[in-house]
């Protein structure tokens, strides 16, 4: 079994490991593309409406486009179609299981699947004993000498399934009694206070009895407690007997982002808590329902509170759930986010952490389009996403993942060139592993636009952007064949303090959102340092309390797992609050040779058990860092092999340890390393609005190469002491390859004299090849513009291709190279030259080399145009034509409102330049 994960992880970078002898000179080249370096997305099956015909056609048309796998995840259906659904895990649905299997291995994808319907975990086998369960505290007043007279019981409505679990009474002068023994079998209260007045106060297990979201047809039912290991056993259960308690080919088992609301219990806690606090959790009922957002004991409680229910997660479900996909031969894909718990931990847990992107960023692109009406007021965060590569990076796993595009835009309205900033912000992250928010199964007798999810960037064959999909797949697969190579290298490891985190007075559970950062994440001294370093060239990633306890120091390198790569310094955030065990793990590392910076000391210790004595542990651990004055706001103490450094200046005591920055930030271009076989690679990103054309400084050595992963080329750098140019217009990405090996491959042309660019003024044909609602007739052109400003009624409500041919006089070809710049294109444009094919110009900047295909004289040029699906769905809602019907949410809009798009304005659409060809010598 070890042997099966180990070859299915590392198996991808085959191409590093068969060149782990290199020869004396090599030529550089793309990695031979493997299923898993493709895009995947997440396939929806609606109402389990799905049949092996059907199945057979759509995943034919993802593999012809690119994508390398698809994530089954069943949900709601289409109304009128009930006769066609499967239940969910019955024979049949099983059937159709294993035909996807089967069908996409001939294809050369994958198949993961949801361990469930919609979301979160749940269904028709968690009965309420094993249901999301919450805390229930009600009070009541004594005074000397009274007695309750009703029973105690709770007064929710619908707990029938409630359990009380404790009854404690505080008395005026704080003491605390435990009062279940005085309560009788019919529930009244056999007790009554000798003197002044008592707040008695009774806490029951109670239901959440929360549903599962979107569920499929056999999947209806309350949603799991994650945090009780005999209820996921449970719940799984169901899956292990569909299976016959056999592996079914699933790559990895999916989980989608934590969203189980209230559950902020499970009948186990108390004696959780005191087993791994220590002290009982029943004596501090009066704080654990205090609404007092401001005292600092009750603060503590509930950290304490919140580190248990940590520990309840991850052990009982993640790595339950973790070790249970293993004995069916799969991994785990988990979206730890939204969890309440240490989120570096539990995407540490599974295999390949996943975190996830919704709505959409801002970026200085030039022409790059982004109207307000259709933006979530929700900004994707790097920094956020980090936290999953992190948990990869430092976990030594080879893939990390995104749930990606995920109210992107509104609907139909989302272009490639929008897909591609965001998707190079997770790459830049750590991400490498990306997936769709996606593909909903649709049949093909189904009008078009075809079924529908509500909330996603419709990436399947209806969308009249689908025939140029592979510009945008191969890029990404492109990308990742180079970012799931090798090892993240990165130089910093910083900590972060969860117990800053967790201690808050105010509320129960803290469920660690991605909608929710401006609250536990954006505040911090950590992600204002992070944020720092990442914009001054530093590479790092985030490391847990547990993640340190295993850390070793080796070779004055902090090792934090077998497959992980070194890293140089330990970074500990300005932070209060740390326990005395981590404190001790980092002493001992800088003792064994590490590097340790503090930005600033600890001033306390977490939690309210022994509070006082640990307190005084602390600043004895404290009192022994003799610090000696190391010039620059940087004092350093030396102990053992290594060193603890305490510096306000983090990048002061970095440069002092020579631990150095990239300096190519400098000049506005975002990177990310990779590093593997004596050879680094850089991920170049230019998301600012110029072109750049510089020589760039680079902290690893070597001879260069430059790959575009949009194009494929590929050529050897020029380099100046050490530099290497690179020309990087806005909106470009490209990957060095930094080896000290000697190199075979051809130069790369560089771009340096322009000459007078050739405009192309005669006049163009436009031929419409498909689409609906249906063709326009043909079109003589004089001058380019969108094509719903022609005459013909019938191009306004088009969403489809079309085809744009001309011709042009070259006089002689003389130049080195020459550039052809559609300039505005909507959206996106395939092009011939002389009838050879240039490729796919699916994103900004829309240019292209093309000298190979120009000869002097009369050349031809053919460009083909597909635009969104904007117009055609404005023009069938204003005829008020019926094409969405679902059951549940239905369809909704950018805003969970009703999808109306009649009142949308025409999105231009087509080739609209002007055409160029620019000579370069």
């Amino acid at each position: 079994m070890k042997r099966f994960f180990a070859l299915l992880l590392i198996g991808l970078s085959s191409f590093h490991v068969a060149t782990a002898q290199l020869p004396i000179k090599r030529m550089v080249s793309w990695p031979k593309i493997e299923r898993q370096m493709k895009p995947w997305t997440r396939w929806w099956w609606m109402g389990n409406a799905v049949n092996d015909k059907n199945l057979d056609f759509v995943l034919q048309k993802y593999a012809s486009a690119g994508l390398g796998g698809v994530e089954i995840t069943p949900i709601y259906g289409a109304v009128g179609f009930e006769k066609q659904y499967l239940q969910f895990l019955s024979p049949a649905w099983m059937d159709a299981l294993h035909h996807t299997v089967k069908k996409a291995n001939i294809l050369g994808m994958g198949v993961d699947m949801n361990t469930g319907t919609g979301w979160p975990f749940g269904g028709p086998q968690i009965t309420p004993e094993f249901a999301a369960t919450k805390l229930i505290i009600q009070d009541y007043k004594l005074n000397a000498g009274e007695k309750l007279t009703e029973p105690i019981k709770v007064e929710e409505a619908k707990q029938d399934f409630a359990q009380l679990q404790a009854i404690t009474a505080y008395g005026p002068n704080g003491e605390t009694e435990d009062l279940l023994p005085s309560l009788q079998k019919n529930g009244v209260l056999s007790w009554s206070p000798k003197s002044g007045v008592w707040n008695i106060y009774a806490a029951f297990a109670g239901k959440t009895r929360q549903m599962v979201k979107r569920a499929a047809p056999g999947g209806e039912g309350f949603t799991l407690n994650h945090l009780d290991k005999k209820s996921v056993d449970v719940y799984l259960k169901r899956f292990t007997d569909s299976f016959n308690h056999k592996p079914q080919g699933i790559r990895s088992f999916f989980n989608d982002s934590y969203e189980v609301y209230g559950a902020t219990w499970t009948p186990a806690f108390f004696s959780a808590f005191k087993q791994n606090r220590g002290y009982d959790l029943s004596k501090h009922l009066k704080d654990l329902a205090s609404k007092d957002s401001t005292n600092e004991n009750i603060a503590r409680l509930k950290s304490d509170y919140r580190e248990t229910m940590d520990e309840l997660l991850l052990n009982n479900f993640t790595k339950n759930w973790t070790s249970w996909a293993h004995g069916l031969k799969s991994l785990t894909k988990n979206q730890s986010h939204g969890s309440p718990g240490n989120l570096l931990d539990l995407y540490g847990a599974v295999d390949i952490p996943e975190t996830e992107t919704f709505g959409s960023s801002a970026f200085d692109i030039k022409g790059l389009r982004r109207e307000a009406t259709d933006i979530r007021n929700v900004d994707p965060d790097p920094m956020m996403s980090k936290f999953a590569s992190s948990a990869a990076h430092t976990n030594g796993k080879t893939l990390v993942s995104s749930e990606t595009f995920t109210w992107l835009t509104e609907h139909f309205k989302t272009s490639y060139s929008q897909c591609k900033p965001e998707a190079e912000e997770l790459f830049l992250s750590g991400i490498n592993h990306i997936f769709y928010h996606g593909t909903t199964n649709s049949p093909q007798d189904i009008p078009w636009p075809g079924w529908l999810f509500y909330a996603s960037v419709e990436m399947n064959p209806n969308n009249s952007l689908w025939p140029h999909a592979q510009g945008l797949n191969n890029y990404i697969a492109r990308c990742q064949s180079i970012l799931q190579s090798g090892k993240a290298d990165n130089e910093l490891l910083i900590y972060w303090p969860v117990y800053d985190v967790w201690n808050k007075a105010k509320g129960l559970d803290m469920a660690l959102k991605v909608h929710d950062v401006d609250e536990w994440l954006h505040p911090t001294p950590f992600y204002k340092l992070a944020k720092d370093l990442s914009k001054a060239g530093y590479a790092f990633d985030f490391a847990s309390d547990r993640l340190l306890s295993s850390t070793k120091s080796t070779n004055n390198l902090l090792k934090t797992a077998e497959n992980a790569s070194p890293y140089k310094v330990l970074i500990i955030p300005a932070s209060k609050l740390m326990s005395l065990e981590t404190l001790e793990h980092i002493v001992e590392l800088a003792r064994n040779g590490a590097t340790i910076i503090f930005q600033e000391l600890p001033q306390d210790v977490p939690g309210l058990n022994d509070l006082e004595n640990r307190r005084v542990k602390l600043k004895s651990m404290l009192a022994k860092f003799g610090f000696a004055d190391g010039g620059k706001d940087v004092s350093t103490f030396k102990t053992g092999k290594g060193e603890i450094i305490l510096s306000g200046d983090i990048q002061e005591a970095l440069v002092q340890r020579n631990i150095n920055r990239e300096t190519l930030t400098d000049s506005g271009l975002k990177f990310i390393r990779r590093k593997g076989n004596n050879e680094t690679f850089y991920y170049l990103v230019n998301h600012t609005g110029k072109d750049i054309d510089t020589y760039l400084p680079l902290n690893a050595m070597g001879k260069a190469v430059i790959l575009d992963p949009q194009s494929g080329l590929i050529g050897s750098a020029t380099m100046q002491d050490n530099k290497v140019r690179v020309q990087i217009k806005s909106g470009e990405t490209l990957f060095l390859n930094l080896s000290k090996t000697q190199l075979q491959n051809a130069k790369w042309s560089y771009l340096n004299k322009a000459s007078t660019a050739i405009r192309l003024n005669n006049p163009w044909s436009l031929h419409f090849t498909a689409g609906g609602p249906e063709l326009p007739a043909d079109q003589k052109l004089d001058k380019l513009i969108s094509w719903t400003e022609l005459k013909d009624p019938k191009l306004v409500a088009f969403s489809g291709t079309g085809v744009y041919t001309t011709n042009f006089n070259l006089s002689a070809k003389s130049a080195k190279e020459y550039i052809l710049n559609l300039n505005q294109v909507d959206e996106s444009a395939r092009v011939w030259v002389n009838g050879q094919e240039v490729g796919i110009l699916w994103s900004i900047p829309f240019q292209a080399r093309i000298g190979q295909y120009l000869k002097a004289g009369n050349n031809t040029i053919k460009v083909e145009v597909v635009n969104l699906m904007a117009n055609r769905i404005r023009d069938m809602d204003l005829k008020k034509i019926q094409w969405r019907n679902y059951h549940e949410i239905n369809f909704v809009n950018i805003d969970y409102k009703p999808f109306d798009a009649s009142k949308w304005g025409v999105m231009p659409s087509g080739l609209i330049g002007p055409v160029t060809i620019t000579p370069y010598n």
